[in-house]
């Protein structure tokens, strides 16, 4: 790989779309404009015009374009105008459409934060429908620690609480990032507020490198009795991917080839469907996570994975897990 481009590596592996006309809501995607790894709308519609049928989309917040003035704790919405914008712009290129947005707040603020949801939703052109403040975090060092530098045990504070149960009232929704030592927090928390609707991000979170590498039987022998008692919350809904991440400590990008979507099926397969099966199709939604899954697998390749692993499922399933879970939990028209 180290001869070849990211992309070129990326297009060692070139596959034949399976399904293409199954619709795909892609619920979890960023945006950003690192000068290295642009990824704009342009980036994004070549990826979600590569062959699936993708009709639709949903932002999730990554610190792009926040404000440079005005109040400090405002800046933030900065990003919900940006991505409106992009938003806009999806619907006049004719691909697929950037169809709700899901920003940042610091629910620590208490109550203060209605303020800044508040702001958000006018920015945000009727597609803003809720925050995820990110609280992945894990006690060893050689664990990256998420952009809002969380410390342990966020998610049981009262400040935390606060702000949460205020972003509940206005009818919000919540995205959580954690990793999986962090899931009975959620688990918690979803039971303290069973009117929220909360979100958990990529599989939650089973980590697979730092002190986690090579015990990936382990790991996800912790993870299993977590996502039991979390899926035992009806107001939770899973996201389904983050699969090529490298902190899963799969190492697909250290590979002198991009994987396939068989080898990714049958690396992740059994965990997916373990998923499907806890939650149920209605409340799991399969999820792209690019760029960042990008550092591993196309996204024709992704998509084509995941739909290897619900080759079983009905076609009433298949819809609610590639687009009517997506649909629903972002109230998307």
């Amino acid at each position: 790989m180290s001869s070849l481009s990211h992309a070129e590596w990326l297009r060692t592996t070139v596959e034949e779309i399976l399904e293409p006309s199954l619709e795909i809501v892609d619920p979890h995607h960023h945006l950003w404009d690192f000068p290295t790894n642009p990824y704009r709308l342009a980036e994004l519609h070549a990826d979600t015009g590569s062959g699936h049928n993708v009709t639709q989309t949903v932002f999730v917040e990554c610190t792009w374009g926040y404000r440079t003035d005005g109040p400090e704790h405002l800046r933030l919405v900065g990003e919900t105008e940006h991505v409106a914008a992009e938003a806009r712009a999806s619907v006049a290129a004719g691909g697929a459409e950037i169809a709700a947005i899901v920003s940042r707040a610091d629910l620590t603020a208490g109550a203060a934060v209605e303020e800044l949801l508040l702001a958000h939703d006018a920015a945000g052109d009727g597609k803003f429908r809720g925050i995820r403040h990110a609280t992945a975090w894990d006690a060893d060092p050689a664990i990256h620690e998420t952009h809002t530098r969380p410390g342990p045990g966020l998610m049981g504070t009262a400040a935390f609480r606060e702000g949460f149960a205020t972003l509940s009232r206005l009818g919000f929704s919540f995205d959580a990032w954690l990793y999986h030592p962090q899931i009975h927090e959620l688990t918690d928390l979803a039971r303290a507020f069973p009117e929220a609707t909360i979100v958990c991000d990529h599989l939650g979170g089973p980590i697979g490198v730092g002190p986690y590498a090579g015990r990936r039987d382990e790991v996800l022998a912790a993870w299993r009795p977590q996502m039991t008692e979390l899926a035992s919350c009806p107001n939770v809904v899973l996201k389904v991917g983050g699969i090529g991440m490298t902190s899963y400590g799969m190492d697909w990008h250290r590979r002198p080839t991009a994987p396939t979507s068989t080898e990714l099926a049958a690396a992740w397969g059994d965990e997916i469907r373990y998923c499907i099966d806890l939650f149920g199709p209605d409340r799991c939604m399969f999820e792209s996570n690019f760029p960042v899954d990008g550092r591993s697998v196309s996204y024709a390749v992704l998509w084509n994975a995941f739909k290897r692993i619900a080759a079983d499922a009905s076609p009433s399933e298949k819809a609610a897990l590639f687009a009517g879970t997506a649909r629903r939990t972002y109230r998307i028209a």
